[in-house]
C-alpha cells in the first residue's frame, strides 16, 4: 500500500496536465494550441536564424523533385545561385510554424541570385495535400516535393532543416529545428552571399 501511495504522490502533479492535453487532443484543438505556442516563441525572437558562414561540404545536386503541378524541378536552374533549401512536411508542427517567417523573407528578397526551394520530403504525402496546405495559407514561395531517392544530405534526422547553399555549390549554413528567418540580419546575410 505504501508503494501505491508513493506512486500516486509522484504522479499527482502530472494528472491535471494529462487531463488538459487529453481534452485538447480529443477536441482536435491540441494542434492549434501547439502552433500558437510555437508562433509566439518565433515572434519573441528566441529562435532567430543565425548568420554564421561555415563551409561544410559541396552540395549534392543529384536529387529529383517535382513542382506542385507535377512538372520536374530543373536542378540546373539552381546552380550558380544562393539557395534557401527548406525541408518540411505538412504534418510537422514546427515546419508549419516557421513557414510564415519564410514567406516574409521571400517577399523581401527580390534578387534573381537567391532562390527558394521549399521541399516537402515525406514520400507518403500527395501533391494535392501539399498544394492544398500551401494554398490554404496563401504562401507564394516555390514549393516542391522530393521524388525518388534523396541524397545523403537530404536524409536529415529532423525537420524542419534549412540549408543555405552558396553560388559555388557549398553548404555554408544549416538551421535545424523551428527558426525565425524573418530578420533583417538574415536578409542581409542572403543578399551579401548573392552579391559575391
Amino acid at each position: 500500500m505504501k508503494v501505491v501511495y508513493q506512486i500516486f504522490h509522484f504522479i499527482k502533479p502530472i494528472i491535471p496536465m494529462v487531463i488538459i492535453v487529453g481534452g485538447l487532443q480529443l477536441t482536435g484543438q491540441l494542434d492549434n494550441v501547439t502552433t500558437f505556442g510555437q508562433t509566439a516563441v518565433l515572434k519573441a525572437g528566441l529562435m532567430n536564424a543565425g548568420t554564421e558562414t561555415e563551409v561544410t561540404e559541396n552540395f549534392d545536386y543529384n536529387f529529383k523533385a517535382v513542382c506542385l503541378d507535377g512538372s520536374p524541378l530543373k536542378i540546373d536552374s539552381l546552380k550558380g545561385k544562393v539557395i534557401f533549401l527548406n525541408l518540411w512536411a505538412t504534418w510537422c508542427g514546427p515546419c508549419r510554424s516557421e513557414m510564415p517567417t519564410i514567406q516574409s523573407l521571400h517577399d523581401k528578397i527580390n534578387n534573381p541570385n537567391v532562390v527558394f526551394v521549399i521541399m516537402a520530403i515525406d514520400p507518403r504525402e500527395s501533391l494535392e495535400k501539399i498544394g492544398g496546405y500551401i494554398h490554404s495559407k496563401n504562401f507564394t514561395f516555390p514549393v516542391y516535393k522530393l521524388s525518388g531517392q534523396p541524397t545523403e544530405q537530404l536524409k536529415v534526422s529532423s525537420i524542419p532543416t534549412t540549408f543555405i547553399i552558396s553560388k559555388e555549390g557549398k553548404i555554408i549554413h544549416v538551421e535545424t529545428g523551428m527558426t525565425n528567418f524573418n530578420t533583417e540580419q538574415f536578409k542581409k546575410f542572403l543578399l551579401k552571399e548573392a552579391a559575391r
